[in-house]
């Protein structure tokens, strides 16, 4: 799977630690940033992990920062992301069943390392489940499909 990562100066670590994991399951990552525990905002780097996936460079994105909170509505403002933050397994689970989520956000100040290991593998490999929860997508794109009528307008 191809996977798309970023985080900001809270996330770093964390980051690296998720990348090591995924390099060792033979995924393939794009780490687009930060590369330091430096300060920096997070929504620019956010908003490039969910291009990445929307854009179909990347199977699925993972964002990371101190709680996850603001990297999750980052990646969510780019049209076609369904991001989730996810604090357990059953968040991480029910994102990709019910959601189709593409996008997994990570608190790095809440969570343990193996327990984010844990919540990404669930994400990675739980398939959405369509049926009853398709047109609840449907209607998703049909709000991000007005909204974009409406900015130009």
């Amino acid at each position: 799977m191809r996977i798309a990562i970023a985080a900001d100066h809270a996330g770093y670590r964390l980051k690296g630690v998720v990348i090591d994991a995924l390099g060792d399951s033979d995924h393939e990552v794009n780490d687009l940033g930060t590369h330091s525990e430096e300060r920096v905002d997070y929504p620019d780097l956010c908003a490039a992990a969910g291009r990445a996936v929307v854009g179909g460079e990347a199977d699925r994105g993972i964002v990371i920062g101190g709680s996850g909170q603001g990297e999750a509505i980052a990646a969510n403002k780019v049209h076609g992301v369904r991001a989730a933050l996810c604090l357990d397994e059953f968040t991480a689970r029910l994102a990709r069943q019910h959601n189709d989520a593409n996008v997994l956000s990570l608190g790095a100040r809440i969570l343990a390392d193996a327990f984010a290991l844990l919540i990404v593998d669930i994400f990675l490999t739980t398939a959405f489940e369509g049926g009853r929860h398709q047109p609840r997508l449907d209607q998703l794109r049909s709000i991000e499909r007005e909204e974009c009528r409406r900015n130009q307008g």
